[in-house]
């Protein structure tokens, strides 16, 4: 039987007839189209040709749909910091700000999400920006990226598209900063070329802990120049120091009720306590004679090289240490866009890249008030700024003399700078080909590489890939979309199509041979886990009256050496009363937090574990929500009781003074008295692993 959806749809084809929209597309002047899904270029892979007028009127028109906030990336998060780099790449960039270790340019960075407004959550599931601004002393330099390697679509041309898709339903204005809703799932299930893009969103990589532990990237190649003129390909990539850590969806979802701010709050908390995020700046350079040496086009940004093919090249590091001062006037009103470059960095034809280059400055024309926005202090270059371009909204500078070039009247000032010396210079490209509008086939193949990064996949990031295709084709009204976009993760791989099927009331689709066979273990978190140090997570300590004050003291002392932040939780706000008959503060009552809002809870002995305190609701819902998300869990003394009473499936707990038992992250010690080495050691250790999967289910 039809469901609702399928059924209104099936109206909508049956009123076409009388509805001018459901005649042939056309221009804004009436003009018709007759192909929307590639800009018109100087051949298959030459540049975007931009007396494409379809083109531009359709990127402007969207570039041009929201005021005041953006249209995309519209919440974020920002800061200042510095670059340097370790060594000289003199090699393969002239790039001033890449040449000298003691040099360090100041960069400010924005984070964010892209679907939602504003007054969204930072915790759903979406792509994340990671727009760096390079202040150097050539002028501005932004590389404005995301959290994932690779886009949705291929070219520009359907960016409006896709965000219309990815937006909330036009008739409702619903889901806010969420990507399971039909309009979404029809553009993927009819556009092959976002599976890749898909499947990183479907993975824990879109629900990030934290943006101090989120990788960056590129996405396209670009080109790095040296002083000789020789051209080197670039993939640019961002680390962090503290490993790449995710949510998990139950988690994410229960973080936007309890702490909406959660990214945000966390990246100015820790800049605030002089826990300064940083980062490494990688580089995948291949040469120029080295264009087609792939099995994909490297001018494909729904393509990643694989590190095994060409690994990272680390060539810096980047440090946030100061909060923005005003919101609006930094955070809000910083202006990145990809085609402010410097000597040494150049573009290639990657046809999304080329549109992005377009558009970012379109679209900050009308958002900012007009052409001056270079002017604002989070926009404004350290490099002096002279030309001949006057006027416009917002003018802050008073200039005089001539406005124009050449001239004599002025003393011939500004002139330019000559050929040869420190002036930006386009690498010298041929370019010949028909005007065309279609796209290469080196860019026709959708399924190997989403294949590649679902076969590298450690066995619990499939389960949540698995889960998350349910819960967001689940939220499909329309069941033709939800069995067209599982017959293309058939494609993909058969297992994941099956088990996605079964969850989503679809047919399951017939066996199909993978895409691909192979992997890049550098894609699983698994592989990114980080320094090993557990600076700035968050551990939860539950106290009540008669808490061991030694185990207490002793935790605390250890994990705060270590850079961990400990609170005291208890069913009140206000003070405890130790065993040693000591005040201590609480730091926050129960009810007002949960445990997706820490990266660890640990539970003292004294009257924590017996009744009624084990029987408290809240600490219950504590616990058993930090185990079954699987993080670290420490208990000491009576606190063991807390945990045997949840009944884990299998889980070995101590029972034996001075025998301290890990399992699956459980760090248990019967012991009353402070808290041994041996349990301190393992706790730590726990601890920075992040996350243990795998755990049987508790009982209550």
């Amino acid at each position: 039987m039809a469901s609702p959806a399928d059924r209104k749809q099936e109206q909508r084809e049956a009123s076409k007839a009388d509805d001018p929209a459901g005649g042939p597309l056309t221009t804004d002047q009436g003009v018709e189209v007759d192909h929307t899904d590639d800009s018109l270029a100087a051949g298959e892979r030459g540049p975007t040709l931009m007396e494409d007028f379809h083109f531009r009127e359709k990127l402007t028109r969207f570039d041009h749909e929201r005021i005041p906030e953006r249209v995309v990336h519209a919440r974020g998060a920002g800061a200042y910091g510095y670059f340097e780099p370790y060594e000289s790449c003199a090699e393969f960039t002239r790039a001033a700000f890449l040449q000298d270790p003691a040099v360090r340019t100041p960069v400010f960075v924005r984070f964010s999400t892209v679907q939602g407004p504003k007054g969204s959550a930072d915790t759903v599931r979406d792509v994340r920006g990671f727009a760096t601004k390079f202040y150097t002393s050539e002028g501005n330099y932004d590389l404005v990226g995301n959290n994932f390697p690779v886009f949705f679509i291929q070219d520009g041309v359907k960016f409006p598209d896709f965000v219309h898709a990815v937006k909330p339903e036009p008739h409702n204005d619903i889901p806010t900063g969420a990507s399971a809703h039909d309009t979404l799932w029809d553009f993927v299930s009819l556009q092959p070329e976002t599976l890749h893009a898909i499947m990183w969103l479907m993975s824990d990589r879109a629900i990030p802990r934290s943006y101090r532990m989120m990788q960056g990237f590129g996405v396209h190649t670009f080109r790095f120049v040296n002083a000789d003129g020789k051209g080197t390909f670039v993939k640019f990539h961002w680390k962090p120091r503290l490993g790449v850590h995710s949510l998990v969806w139950d988690e994410a979802q229960e973080c936007q009720g309890r702490d909406p701010d959660f990214n945000r709050r966390d990246l100015w908390d820790a800049i605030e306590a002089g826990e300064y995020p940083e980062w490494e700046l990688g580089v995948q350079l291949v040469p120029e004679e080295d264009e087609f040496a792939f099995d994909f086009d490297l001018l494909d940004p729904t393509k990643i090289i694989p590190e095994e093919q060409v690994p990272v090249r680390p060539i810096g590091r980047m440090v946030l240490d100061r909060n923005p001062e005003n919101f609006f006037a930094e955070t809000e009103q910083v202006a990145f866009h990809t085609a402010n470059v410097v000597p040494g960095i150049d573009f290639t034809n990657d046809p999304l890249l080329q549109a992005r280059n377009f558009s970012y400055l379109d679209t900050q024309l009308i958002r900012l008030g007009g052409p001056n926005f270079s002017q604002l202090p989070v926009n404004r270059p350290v490099a002096p700024v002279r030309n001949n371009q006057r006027d416009g909204y917002h003018q802050s500078a008073i200039h005089s003399g001539t406005n124009y070039f050449p001239n004599s009247l002025g003393g011939g000032c500004p002139a330019h700078a000559g050929a040869g010396g420190s002036a930006y210079t386009h690498h010298a490209e041929r370019v010949d080909g028909h005007k065309i509008r279609r796209r290469s086939p080196s860019f026709q193949d959708h399924y190997s590489q989403p294949a590649m990064f679902w076969n590298s996949m450690a066995d619990w990031e499939k389960q949540h890939i698995v889960e998350a295709f349910r819960f967001e084709l689940g939220k499909v009204g329309a069941m033709t979309v939800r069995a067209r976009t599982v017959e293309h993760l058939a494609k993909v791989d058969g297992e994941l199509a099956v088990q996605v099927a079964r969850g989503v009331g679809v047919p399951e689709p017939s066996a199909a041979e993978a895409a691909s066979k192979s992997a890049s273990p550098a894609l699983s978190l698994e592989s990114l886990r980080g320094d090993g140090s557990i600076r700035t997570r968050q551990i939860a300590v539950l106290v009540t009256d008669g808490v061991d004050a030694e185990q207490i003291t002793s935790v605390r002392e250890r994990l705060a050496a270590e850079g961990a932040i400990v609170e005291a939780l208890a069913a009140t706000d206000g003070t405890i009363k130790g065993s040693d008959g000591e005040t201590y503060a609480v730091d926050r009552a129960l009810p007002t937090v949960a445990s997706v809002l820490y990266d660890a809870v640990l539970l003292p002995g004294g009257p924590v574990g017996t009744p009624p305190t084990a029987a408290d609701p809240d600490a219950v819902r504590f616990v058993r929500d930090a185990y079954r998300h699987g993080k670290p869990v420490g208990a000491l003394g009576s606190g063991v009781g807390v945990l045997s009473a949840l009944e884990p499936e299998g889980l070995r707990l101590s029972t034996e003074f001075h025998r301290v038992v890990t399992d699956q992250g459980v760090v248990t010690d019967t012991s009353p008295g402070p808290a041994s080495e041996e349990f301190l050691n393992a706790l730590c250790a726990a601890i920075a692993a992040h996350r243990h999967w795998g755990r049987a289910p508790v009982r209550h």
